[in-house]
């Protein structure tokens, strides 16, 4: 949820490529699971394009119309993934001035 707001940015848009949300106490509702599934595809599509993506670039004779349609697909993966990266940033709990999110010990040095 975005604690501004209290709402959830959803990942679909209505009819007029409008963004959509939800209003809900907790993530565990009908819509909440069917959004975080929706998500979850939309990641692995991403990644199995950025596979796909890499051995058309490898391929020395890869025409202009293939990585026209490559283009325009990681164009629509790259929407798709930022959208679901804000949806969840803004469900990320805010820390105020002085706290320290991260743990003690066992850091990086």
């Amino acid at each position: 949820m975005d604690a501004m707001t209290g709402l959830r940015l959803l990942p679909w848009t209505d009819p007029d490529g409008k963004p959509c949300y939800l209003s809900s106490d907790d993530g565990s509702g009908p819509l909440s699971r069917r959004a975080d599934a929706i998500e979850a595809v939309q990641e692995s599509m991403a990644a199995e394009l950025l596979r796909h993506a890499r051995v058309l670039l490898d391929a020395p004779r890869a025409d202009k119309r293939e990585l026209r349609y490559l283009a325009e697909r990681l164009c629509e993966a790259l929407r798709d993934v930022l959208r679901v990266a804000e949806s969840r940033g803004a469900r990320l709990p805010s820390y105020g001035e002085g706290d320290d999110p991260a743990p003690r010990g066992g850091g990086c040095d």
